[in-house]
């Protein structure tokens, strides 16, 4: 019998979680028809794509976006690597059947059916309190359009599901176009915007806000307006207009230490937008970045506890992009390790700005921010200067970034002053680009603005040309794109194609 792999799109069941929020865990498999009949099981239903997004930031998310960018590569890859490498590597062939690309498109589309089981199911059930339905409606479609955010800028035209399907159906669903996808994030996102609370009660930290739909919809609108939709300056007015709204929500300050933004004890600070939830502990919720950046070969010198794989790795270029002095490249990033025993130095560069004791293996209590206000400045600034207008103003809000940075350790306006206006438009432009780099460093960021800003041919290019060899001449536009993977056409190959170029 053929596979459909329209991955998880006519599964008839979900997962059943736990009600603590953050210790959100799936513990078996119900079908969702007979199961979801009380506010009490919505609540775990809508729990559901929250655990799922776990494994798509993980690992998945990091290696289509970090990784493809010039921030980070591999420190140490196994024997057949050609899966890795292939995306790091702009000169070696990215095909589609690579195991990361297929994942990321399966556990994208599990996440979106989790949502949607709880979108075909909720208005059947009575709610003593209809606004806390429109809430649950809410979050489910805000992770929807978040996953569809992430697909659409990945492999571009991509199968719209706004429900589950049956066998049938799914033979039946092709791609739709990018801008459908993005006027389908954008309607889940006002809907979400008028539908979440401001705020929680301590056992729901973490479920998204208005200021999580507030904030995704300003860099929904951000990306629109560039590459490829090229929607221009109507877009940049609503990114600037939906990026000061959050601006101007009471409860987002920028945390005064750069560092204490990525501490475990200090998770959904008040920058925060919306975090992934994790937790440590051996109940398969915790994360495992520390472990999986730290070099292969280091010892107890750089994680305490568990295993070290090699990946993220910053790059020479991630490293020489901090101006001297900037506390954020120390908290972020460490060029090196000293070995116990020996004492050597071991001039191997990794990401630190994850840093926990993990509580076995690779399970640590670190939070992936997804969105932040420091984010919003930025997205905010650009915006005004894309429109050619209050130069000033951008100015103050890319200050303020690094103002904070320096302030983080004390530093004077000797480290990292202000910036002093521009004599242009497209040097601010690369002074926002460079802020963004240093400031958003390995959370995933910039692979997404090199490709909207249209700057991903010449600055990866000219790293790929100096890190491995490429020949920039062997540029094609196809490679700011993913492949669909294989098995998604083979599945159904009358309604599924490949994109140009794989």
């Amino acid at each position: 019998m053929k596979k459909i792999y329209l991955l998880g799109l006519i599964s008839l069941f979900t997962f059943s979680c736990k009600e603590d929020f953050i210790d959100l865990q799936p513990i078996s498999d119900m079908n969702a028809g007979i199961f979801y009949k009380t506010e009490k099981d919505m609540n775990q239903a809508v729990l559901s794509p929250y655990a799922s997004l776990r494994s798509l930031y993980n690992q998945n998310f990091i290696y289509v976006s970090e990784i493809r960018s010039d921030n980070t590569t591999f420190s140490w890859v196994p024997g057949n690597s050609k899966d890795m490498t292939s995306i790091d590597n702009f000169g070696d062939p990215l095909l589609s059947d690579n195991t990361f690309i297929t994942n990321v498109w399966n556990d994208s589309y599990n996440t979106i059916l989790r949502s949607n089981i709880v979108l075909d199911k909720i208005d059947a059930v009575t709610f003593t309190d209809n606004k806390l339905k429109e809430q649950y409606k809410a979050e489910a479609r805000f992770i929807r359009a978040l996953v569809y955010f992430w697909l659409v800028r990945v492999y571009g035209d991509v199968p719209k599901v706004d429900h589950q399907l049956s066998v049938q159906e799914a033979y039946t669903i092709g791609r739709s176009s990018t801008e459908e996808i993005y006027n389908f994030i954008v309607e889940d996102l006002k809907f979400a915007e008028a539908n979440l609370p401001t705020s929680y009660a301590a056992v729901d930290k973490g479920r998204v806000t208005v200021g999580g739909a507030k904030g995704l919809l300003a860099k929904v609108y951000m990306t629109m307006a560039g590459y490829p939709l090229k929607k221009g300056a109507p877009y940049y007015a609503l990114a600037e207009a939906k990026a000061l709204e959050v601006i101007n929500m009471p409860q987002y300050s920028l945390v005064p230490d750069y560092k204490a933004l990525f501490d475990v004890t200090k998770k959904n600070s008040s920058e925060s937008l919306f975090e992934i939830q994790y937790k440590k502990g051996g109940t398969s919720t915790g994360s495992p970045w520390n472990n999986d950046f730290a070099p292969r070969f280091s010892n107890k010198e750089v994680v305490q506890v568990g295993d070290k794989s090699g990946f993220n790795a910053p790059t020479p270029d991630m490293s020489k992009a901090y101006e001297p002095g900037d506390p954020r490249k120390s908290i972020s990033m460490s060029d090196g390790y000293v070995a116990v025993p020996g004492g050597q130095t071991v001039n191997e560069k990794y990401v630190k700005k994850y840093y926990d004791v993990s509580f076995s293996g690779s399970d640590n209590d670190n939070n992936w921010i997804e969105l932040r206000l420091a984010d919003i400045y930025l997205i905010y600034a650009e915006a005004l200067v894309r429109q050619g207008k209050q130069q000033a103003v951008a100015l103050t809000y890319l200050n303020k970034i690094r103002q904070r940075a320096r302030n983080s350790t004390g530093g004077s306006a000797n480290i990292l002053p202000d910036y002093a206006p521009f004599s242009s438009d497209a040097e601010f432009l690369l002074a926002i680009e460079k802020e963004r780099r240093v400031e958003l460093a390995f959370e995933n960021h910039r692979w997404f603005d090199l490709v909207r800003t249209e700057r991903a041919k010449a600055v990866m290019t000219a790293e790929q040309k100096e890190q491995n060899g490429f020949n920039p001449t062997a540029w094609k536009d196809n490679m700011l794109l993913f492949p669909i993977p294989l098995q998604v056409i083979q599945s159904n190959p009358e309604k599924i194609n490949q994109n140009p170029g794989y």
